[in-house]
């Protein structure tokens, strides 16, 4: 429903309303049309009763409005609130209905220049995190032991006295060197740019880039491009200690090191005196303790090697008899070995003798006797065996062989060639053939073939 609506509704019926009602009409109207707005302006009458909640008035040239600020949203704020202070707050509108008191419900607060900046702070953070100015590879170790730090501040700010007391309590030996400097305002961010150039070419064993707290816009020199690109440029290791420890720069992101304190910052290079002295005293018990070890075993190799070492004139005696010990085994192992040659002669001519010729030539004697005693006896043996065998095959041929037929009473029919005849078909009519007998031949001639039918003439 519309304001419109509302009061024609209103105007129309005529309702006559209580105080509070219309208060508690007036509430829901503002609340419904500014539910959330952003307003910005000057800070006064501020009020900061016990109960932790804020009251204060907005205002710019030409109006004002009262505001509420409660404590559950006003303890995240962390800047410092004071009269005539440009601020820009986050809320709604609203009214106390106990006295009608139009007024803004802040849920949020930030410097008037805040959310321009943190926008910029935001680009500026992904430009050079894409670059790779944030990288952990590229980010060098600090010195272990440092012995002259370049300190790059305000020399009148608090950094600066934490730092010094923080070293003068720990590490006392250790050089410091102001690099002074404005930290905050639009003209530090150039001058902090030519501080690190000199203080990089000044041979630091580290750097300290460090200032106080502050808001957003105080802190805004470490979140300038240029002073981030010095510091990536820097070939000294770089530790970055701006503002309190919640408080973030983009030079914390690009420096090797961030502390969240400038005596942070202090404590990480310088290192505690008494841990040192404690240090030393653990080193110088333990080289005592190794020389002793070291001494007490060179005495006994020293012992050792006196023990070895001997007079020349004994060792010539040693050798000495060395040489008379290997002239008697030299001795030895000559009669040892003409021993053996000798025997092994005796061998070889026993062998020698057992092989003479005349001896072979007696036993080969001997076997030709043998031989020409048994060769007669084995001949005659022979020729009785293959005339036995002969006999035998004689009459086996005998029992088989045509002749035996004929003396049977058979014969044998020849062709004129000489070929017998084995069937009636072989002889024709007419034909000379010879019959072979047993005891002789006969000349033949076939008359006729009886068994080819025949007819007989009817007038014989």
């Amino acid at each position: 429903m519309t304001d419109d609506t509302l009061f024609k509704r209103l105007t129309a019926e005529r309702d006559v309303l209580s105080v509070s009602q219309l208060n508690a009409r007036a509430r829901s109207l503002l609340e419904d049309v500014f539910p959330q707005i952003w307003v910005e302006g000057e800070l006064s009458n501020l009020a900061k009763p016990s109960s932790g909640h804020l009251y204060f008035s907005l205002k710019d040239s030409k109006a004002q409005i009262r505001c509420a600020f409660f404590r559950q949203h006003a303890s995240r704020v962390r800047m410092d609130m004071r009269d005539g202070l440009q601020v820009r707050v986050r809320g709604r509108v609203s009214l106390y209905e106990g006295r009608g008191d139009y007024q803004l419900i802040v849920d949020s607060m930030e410097s008037a220049g805040d959310g321009a900046l943190r926008q910029a702070f935001d680009a500026l953070k992904a430009k050079l995190a894409d670059e790779g100015l944030f990288a952990t590879q590229r980010k060098r170790p600090l010195p272990a032991h440092p012995k002259r730090i370049g300190v790059i501040t305000s020399p009148s700010g608090a950094a600066v006295r934490d730092i010094i007391s923080v070293f003068g309590r720990r590490a006392p030996f250790i050089e410091l060197v102001i690099v002074p400097t404005p930290v905050q305002g639009r003209e530090a961010a150039p001058l902090i740019v030519k501080a690190l150039q000199q203080a990089d070419r000044a041979g630091f064993d580290a750097l300290i880039v460090a200032r106080g707290g502050g808001s957003l816009e105080d802190l805004w020199p470490f979140n300038e491009e240029m002073v981030a690109r010095a510091l990536a440029a820097c070939q000294t290791p770089t530790i970055s200690a701006v503002g309190h420890e919640t408080d973030v720069s983009i030079s914390d992101f690009v420096a090797d090191v961030r502390a969240p304190t400038p005596s942070a910052a202090a404590e990480l290079l310088s290192p505690d005196q008494q841990a040192m002295l404690q240090q030393v005293e653990r080193a110088h018990r333990h080289l005592h303790q190794r020389m002793r070890e070291r001494l007490a075993r060179e005495q006994l190799r020293l012992d050792s090697l006196r023990r070895r070492l001997r007079h020349p004139g004994e060792r010539l005696a040693q050798q000495a008899q060395r040489l008379d010990d290997f002239e008697l085994r030299l001795k030895r192992a000559l009669r040892q070995q003409l021993t053996l040659l000798g025997q092994r002669h005796e061998r070889l001519l026993a062998r020698l003798q057992a092989q003479h010729p005349g001896k072979h030539l007696a036993l080969l004697r001997q076997r030709l006797d043998q031989f020409d005693q048994r060769l007669p006896r084995a001949m005659t043996l022979s020729m009785q065996q293959r005339r036995q065998r002969l006999d035998n095959l004689g009459q086996t041929l005998h029992l088989v062989s045509p002749l035996a037929t004929l003396g049977r009473g058979y014969s044998i029919l020849l062709d004129q060639q000489g070929r017998a005849l084995r069937s009636h078909a072989d002889a024709k009519p007419g034909q000379r053939v010879e019959a072979r007998l047993a005891d002789g031949r006969l000349a033949l001639r076939v008359e006729d073939d009886l068994d080819q039918p025949h007819t007989l003439p009817l007038l014989d």
